[in-house]
């Protein structure tokens, strides 16, 4: 089978980026050909190329001509589109409708009912345009504290709703979680079109070896507000245990400026020393305050036996399983999440199982072997539902090969 992957990969490389890597690997591994049409925001420089981007977000004439002309020269069986904003945008569906070529779209984030992708506003949960107008945001600056920027995300979002670009032209949706399933439904998004899919993480060798000795706490990702990060600060100054943040973001500069004594900002890391620290650690803090997609820090964390503390919120309740692979706090409750941590670094004992368990539920779930039964058959209901009986049934028949 062939699959083109579609993407727009951000500024700084993220979870999404290495969900594609990871699916494109997968399926060459199981003899797929795949092929990437990609863009970057790296292309974004300037005020007139801002411009440019945000006038062009509802739909790119550009895009929607280079894609039909890799379908020609490809021909590919489906087309897996990730990310396509803001210079892909959802004039690639037309394109793939016009070739005759199924669409399968993963919703990474909340970007197709919600202008700042994260349904968090003034760091609180906001669903206004899940069910209303996505203008409403407008008011709020939600995109980057900019309203004419919000606008500009607004008017995709409503363009498509319009069209029924979601309907129309996307033959299956891959969420990450029962959770964000239920919240595009809300958002009239087809029911029957979305199947529930987890990320997948590859574990390298010795990840899953028990370390000889596990202690304090780690956090890994973006350095963001939405993370969490004043949470976690405002919790470990009342902590007598060590705690290491790594990762990129606006907020490092601050973190090492006011981080107290036990708290060590190490920055970026590469993936080898992600896994050291994890290894070495205790457990995992996700502080997250918005609904997150699928960390894939959570099934790295998994992979490596390593329980999580989390956000009793959104998908990270659901993936996180309170008292068995890891521990709940409420969001935003520093002093909550103090209290947790306080009692997970007290009972050792607690902490082995729900690392065992933990590495556990990796196995069953999060696993590239896990997973690959689980993308074929997405793939073949899209084949299927875009009237391709031939391409749905050798879809079927390499499913079975490889159930």
């Amino acid at each position: 089978m062939k699959v083109l992957f579609a993407h727009n990969a951000y500024q700084q490389p993220g979870g999404e980026d290495a969900v594609v890597a990871a699916e494109r690997a997968l399926l060459e591994e199981h003899g797929h050909e795949t092929t990437l049409f990609a863009a970057s925001n790296d292309a974004i420089q300037g005020p007139w190329s801002r411009v440019k981007a945000a006038w062009h977000a509802p739909y790119s004439r550009r895009a929607r001509d280079a894609l039909a002309e890799r379908l020609k020269a490809n021909r590919p069986d489906l087309v897996h589109v990730h990310n396509f904003f803001p210079l892909l945008t959802p004039s690639l569906y037309d394109a793939c409708h016009a070739a005759g070529v199924p669409v399968v779209q993963t919703l990474h984030n909340y970007r197709l009912v919600c202008p700042v992708a994260t349904l968090l506003r003034r760091g609180k949960p906001c669903e206004l345009c899940v069910t209303g107008s996505a203008y409403q945001s407008v008011l709020h600056g939600c995109y980057r504290d900019s309203r004419l920027g919000t606008l500009a995300v607004a008017r995709m979002i409503e363009v498509h709703r319009k069209r029924d670009t979601w309907r129309a032209r996307v033959d299956r949706f891959i969420a990450l979680t029962r959770f964000a399933k239920a919240k595009f439904v809300e958002g009239s998004f087809p029911a029957e079109r979305i199947a529930v899919k987890p990320n997948f993480f590859v574990e390298r060798h010795g990840d899953g070896a028990p370390p000889a000795q596990r202690e304090g706490a780690l956090f890994v990702g973006r350095l963001s507000a939405e993370k969490g990060l004043g949470t976690l600060i405002e919790a470990w100054r009342g902590i007598d245990l060590p705690l290491r943040i790594a990762g990129d973001g606006p907020l490092l500069d601050t973190l090492r400026a006011t981080a107290p004594p036990s708290v060590s900002v190490l920055g970026p890391l590469g993936s080898a020393e992600v896994a050291a620290e994890m290894r070495r650690a205790a457990f995992l803090v996700v502080p997250s305050e918005w609904y997150e997609g699928f960390p894939m820090v959570v099934a790295e964390a998994f992979g490596r036996g390593l329980p999580v503390i989390a956000s009793r919120l959104g998908s990270l309740a659901e993936i996180v399983e309170d008292g068995v692979t890891g521990l709940h706090f409420t969001a935003g409750d520093g002093a909550d999440l103090a209290a947790t941590a306080r009692r997970a670094a007290a009972d050792a004992d607690a902490i082995a199982r729900m690392g065992a368990a933990a590495r556990a539920r990796y196995e069953e779930r999060y696993t590239a072997d896990a997973n690959y039964p689980m993308l074929l058959a997405i793939y073949e209901q899209a084949i299927a539902a875009a009237g391709a009986p031939e391409g749905a049934a050798a879809v079927a028949a390499e499913a079975a090969a490889g159930a």
